[in-house]
């Protein structure tokens, strides 16, 4: 009896309690969330934490150009830990600027291209026919181009900016949601509770939102993990090529490329500091990402 009683007072687990199981039973997938973790709050409270405001031309000396790290500034005590650029801005503050401008553009860019392929797919997979086809084709032919050269003809036609690029991004993403999101309406609308709420006489948006939505929503946010990395390395390159941000809000990308004239002549901290910072960025949100793929999905887990 004593057994019993003290089986029925074992609470079952939460939802919530279950995933961050699974989830951190991996210690690569805690290293990667750590590490994401701290290169968030960097980027989130980067005026607070940077010694100075890289755009803040009041705060930039033309006399510290190209410091390399450890050095001490021109006028004041202000050391460069990692140096300065060829503007004289303290790479510290210009990367912590940096990263909050490429996650910005990364999360951003890749929400909204979810929102937009989820909904596309979940209409083509439900309503199917001629609605069916027609976004199909449209995402066949966006996925048959590389979607760097989608980015560049777009940003060659609207320029840069912030908005521009995340247009340029969502536009090369939306595809891949669409077409996972269709799949899995395809084999969920096929089964009993789909048949079962149409001979309720639900309509068709109730059926769609309330119950096809939830059970096609874990591969689609899967996706959109490792999405994210994807956003922020193509919008690096971008503004390696000088087609993404402007000068005046330099992301990563920009960052290096602003260093990499000066790689021969010895100035590697111009280029390296913020390179390191983006492949650190990119391996955590991956790291991340892989995981939470394999919790979503264990059919996906790697062996």
């Amino acid at each position: 009896m004593e057994n019993l009683v003290a089986i029925t007072d074992v609470k079952p687990e939460t939802p919530l309690q279950r995933f961050s199981r699974n989830y951190f039973s991996s210690r690569i997938a805690l290293a990667g969330f750590v590490l994401l973790l701290l290169i968030v709050l960097a980027a989130i409270f980067a005026p607070l934490l940077a010694p100075q405001n890289p755009y803040d031309l009041s705060q930039v000396d033309i006399l510290d150009s190209r410091l390399p790290p450890g050095a001490h500034a021109s006028q004041g005590s202000m050391v460069y830990l990692l140096g300065t650029d060829e503007q004289g801005r303290d790479m510290l503050s210009a990367i912590l600027y940096g990263v909050r401008i490429s996650i910005t553009v990364g999360v951003t860019s890749t929400v909204i291209a979810l929102a937009l392929g989820l909904a596309l797919g979940l209409l083509a997979g439900y309503a199917g026919g001629r609605v069916d086809n027609l976004i199909m084709r449209i995402a066949d032919i966006q996925l048959a181009f590389p979607p760097i050269l989608v980015a560049l003809i777009l940003l060659a036609l609207m320029g840069p900016g912030i908005g521009k690029i995340i247009v340029a991004l969502v536009a090369v993403q939306w595809a891949y949601y669409a077409r996972t999101a269709r799949s899995a309406a395809l084999v969920e609308r096929q089964k009993e509770y789909i048949e079962a709420a149409r001979g309720l006489g639900l309509s068709s948006s109730r059926i769609v939102f309330r119950h096809l939505l939830p059970n096609c929503l874990p591969p689609v946010i899967a996706i959109a993990a490792l999405q994210v990395a994807s956003a922020i390395s193509l919008e690096a390159t971008l503004s390696f090529l000088g087609l993404g941000l402007p000068v005046t809000e330099p992301s990563l990308g920009l960052l290096i490329a602003n260093g990499f004239e000066y790689l021969l002549s010895g100035k590697y901290w111009i280029s390296l500091f913020p390179g390191i910072a983006l492949v650190a960025t990119v391996v955590a949100i991956n790291l991340v990402a892989d995981q939470l793929r394999d919790v979503l999905n264990p059919r996906l887990q790697t062996q």
